[in-house]
């Protein structure tokens, strides 16, 4: 999503409901315990769609902390084995309009220093770029919206979500204000707009400017949440939902981004945290 950096727009419709812990707290049996990966959403539009999916299918439990609608955000990492903060339409570089900020940058430094898994999607990985030291910027060139591709760098070599995939990507662009990397830090992907596109911060914290977990019915939420933002894509929303539909049909290799990060977080020692405000 684009940050209010570029264009204001109106915020969307918050349901009352609340949605912080929707999955059951853990159950041990024995020595086991079930992974969970904390999620913080938002925007009502912008959830983890395929990536909640490919978590599932690792046995990993989901805590969404829908922060639009008042969920409170955790103060510290205990108890979670992953964090996964997802796109917006707040800047990730003020803390107007962005209450949570602070607190998702200090669970997003614990999280790289704690070397537990991570992924920032869009506005997530422009406060995982401003967590490690990075600078959050208007994108000069102008909003990227809709399908294209990235290029990876030779930098993936080794990388445990980025390995072995093919020198291109096709993703879904959605964003006006980019940043640049914080030290450390190396860069994955590419694109001919944008060079900072995907970087691991880190050994195991991933911020994609790029959105790899949408499927079609993730595509349609977000044309209907922003529908004048879709039409700066060639081809306007209706091509940004295609798209997304065509990507679900086809072998998807981003997929399987999606998938190592699901495997990363099930195998994950739960922490033993406290506070981290």
């Amino acid at each position: 999503m684009l940050g209010r950096l570029w264009l204001a727009r109106p915020e969307p419709e918050v349901p009352d409901r609340r949605c912080l812990s929707s999955a059951p707290v853990a159950e041990r049996s024995g020595s086991t315990v079930v992974p969970r990966c904390l999620v913080v959403q938002h925007v009502a539009c912008e959830g983890p769609a395929a990536l909640a999916g490919a978590l599932r299918r690792h046995q990993v439990e989901l805590d969404t902390c829908c922060v639009f609608a008042g969920d409170p955000l955790p103060r510290h990492l205990a108890g979670f084995d992953g964090l996964l903060v997802m796109g917006g339409p707040m800047s990730a570089a003020s803390d107007p309009g962005f209450p949570t900020r602070a607190g998702e940058l200090s669970l997003l430094e614990a999280a790289v220093h704690g070397g537990v898994p991570t992924l920032g999607v869009c506005l997530g990985a422009q406060l995982l770029s401003a967590a490690t030291g990075g600078r959050v910027l208007r994108g000069e060139a102008g909003p990227e919206i809709g399908w294209g591709r990235v290029r990876l760098t030779d930098e993936v070599a080794g990388d445990p979500l980025f390995a072995g995939l093919p020198p291109t990507l096709e993703v879904l662009h959605w964003h006006g204000d980019t940043f640049e990397l914080g030290a450390g830090s190396v860069l994955l992907a590419s694109s001919e707009r944008y060079p900072a596109q995907a970087f691991r911060a880190g050994a195991r914290a991933w911020g994609l400017q790029f959105h790899l977990e949408v499927d079609e019915e993730a595509a349609a939420a977000m044309v209907n949440a922003f529908p004048a933002e879709a039409q700066v894509a060639e081809g306007g929303g209706a091509a940004i939902v295609a798209g997304a539909g065509g990507a679900r049909r086809r072998e998807d290799r981003g997929a399987v981004v999606l998938e190592r990060f699901a495997a990363l977080v099930a195998g994950c020692s739960r922490l033993a945290g406290g506070d981290v405000l």
